[in-house]
């Protein structure tokens, strides 16, 4: 079970890591120049803070585990993310956007959450 939350949760980081960091490094143009549409709906301070809640949800999900040191804070970083994923999925069937991206990463944020608390508790 360890093998599997490693896996999934390495391939969360990689994809919260790019994403969060092009939203809190690019400006609000840049990103809808790049297809992410859904910007003109929010401030860019608002896309920046989403920006750097996806980083550090990608280190969530990775450092503590790696460390030892609190480790409940891999699956509460599963849990931030898969509620950020949710949020996400709700602005892009409003714009009748493509969501089946955004569907993966909170499914997989889940599962990740459900294998990071049974391996904390066990």
């Amino acid at each position: 079970m360890i093998i599997a939350l490693w896996i999934i949760n390495i391939l969360l980081a990689l994809a919260f890591l790019l994403a969060g960091g092009m939203k809190a490094a690019l400006s609000k143009d840049a990103l809808a120049k790049r297809g992410m549409e859904w910007v003109s709906d929010f401030t860019p301070a608002f896309i920046t803070f989403i920006g750097i809640a996806e980083v550090l949800g990608a280190l969530g999900l990775v450092l503590p585990i790696l460390t030892g040191i609190a480790t409940v804070l891999t699956p509460v970083a599963a849990v931030g993310l898969t509620i950020a994923m949710l949020a996400a999925l709700v602005v892009h069937a409003r714009r009748k956007e493509s969501y089946i991206p955004t569907l993966v990463l909170a499914i997989l944020s889940a599962v990740s959450a459900v294998l990071g608390f049974i391996y904390i508790a066990g």
